[in-house]
C-alpha cells in the first residue's frame, strides 16, 4: 500500500470506529489529537468517562493488534496525561484505553481498557 493510500484508509477505519462508539451513545469529543508526546486517534465521552482509543487497521485483527509497541503505549498515554490537565478533575478524570482493530472487510472489534495488563 503507497503511503497516502495507506492514510486514507486509516482515517476511514478511525471514521468507523467513531461511528461505532456514536451508536453506543458515546460522544466523539476529538479526532486525532495530536501533542508533543505523541497523537491520540480518538477521544470520546461515556457520560463522565474519558476514552482515549488507539484505531489499528490491518488485514487480520491480530495483525493489526501486533502494531501496537510499548512505546507506543507510553506516547498514547504521556498525550492521555496532557489531555486530562485541561479537564475539571484533572489527572483524577475517570478514564480507559480501548485500542479498536479493524480488519481487511472493515469488521471492528474493540479491545476495552486493553493497556490495563
Amino acid at each position: 500500500m503507497t503511503g497516502l493510500v495507506s492514510h486514507r484508509s486509516g482515517i476511514c477505519a478511525e471514521d468507523a470506529v467513531a461511528r461505532l462508539y456514536t451508536r453506543t451513545g458515546a460522544t466523539v469529543i476529538e479526532t486525532r489529537w495530536r501533542r508533543p508526546a505523541g497523537e491520540i486517534d480518538l477521544i470520546v465521552r461515556e457520560g463522565a468517562s474519558v476514552v482515549f482509543i488507539e484505531v489499528k487497521k490491518a488485514a487480520t485483527h491480530a495483525a493489526a493488534a501486533a502494531r501496537i509497541s510499548a512505546r507506543q503505549i507510553g506516547r498514547i498515554q504521556a498525550s492521555a496525561s496532557d489531555y486530562l490537565s485541561g479537564e475539571p478533575d484533572g489527572q483524577n478524570t475517570d478514564c480507559r484505553f480501548d485500542v479498536a482493530l479493524v480488519d481487511a472487510r472493515g469488521c471492528i472489534e474493540i479491545l476495552p481498557n486493553a493497556f490495563c495488563a
